[in-house]
């Protein structure tokens, strides 16, 4: 059988995301000095999955992860894979924002209140939930059997949690910064059930060390 592997991987971490910041689309931080230490530090302790071709999102905390962890490999950056936009709530912290009650009104998951100027949960749920099996179908359609993906955490969950197997919401999808999953398919599973199987954690072995390393509750 021959499977098409993708490893989605979450970007490294920017200067926004240690204040505690919403980095959506509409803040294009570099990547921060820890984060590309930290990256590094992943890349010396843990295997990477190897790639044909890296899909990433244009965003340069992205695009800085792609060139760090795969050098070299071709990149296609795609502007379905950014980040949703934030609009009015973009680069604010939680201790900035905790007044505000279009805030709060945010914050409830079932409410459809969008800030002024942010993308709505539905139109990015529609941009971002289809993703997974349209670059597969790229992959086969251009004969690639193995790729990265570089991303966001948002746009990982939403893909996941539609298309993969084990089926479960996209708060279970959360990864870390430089970490992801690793999936497969074959042609058949791509044209039957537009899902496909999560395997293994990128890199492979970081899922068992942070546990080792996690202090007993």
């Amino acid at each position: 059988m021959q499977y098409f592997k993708l490893h989605l991987i979450r970007h490294g971490l920017t200067r926004g995301n240690l204040e505690g910041r919403y980095v959506g689309s509409g803040t294009d931080l570099p990547l921060c000095e820890q984060g590309r230490a930290d990256l590094l530090a992943l890349k010396a302790q843990f295997a990477y999955p190897p790639a044909e071709v890296v899909f990433t999102s244009p965003l340069q905390r992205a695009v800085q992860t792609a060139e760090l962890l795969y050098p070299g490999v071709r990149a296609l950056p795609l502007q379905d894979l950014r980040e949703m936009a934030f609009g009015t709530f973009e680069n604010r912290t939680m201790a900035e924002l905790a007044g505000d009650p279009a805030f709060a009104a945010w914050m409830d998951p079932h409410s459809e209140q969008t800030p002024p100027g942010a993308e709505s949960r539905a139109v990015f749920a529609a941009r971002t939930e289809s993703l997974l099996m349209k670059l597969f179908e790229f992959m086969i359609k251009s004969h690639i059997h193995e790729a990265a993906c570089i991303t966001h955490g948002g746009v990982i969950m939403n893909m996941l949690a539609t298309h993969a197997l084990p089926a479960r919401p996209p708060q279970d999808w959360l990864t870390d910064p430089g970490c992801g999953y690793s999936l497969r398919l074959d042609a058949a599973m791509w044209m039957r059930d537009h899902l496909a199987e999560a395997y293994d954690v990128a890199p492979r072995g970081y899922l068992d060390a942070a546990e080792t390393e996690a202090p007993d509750a």
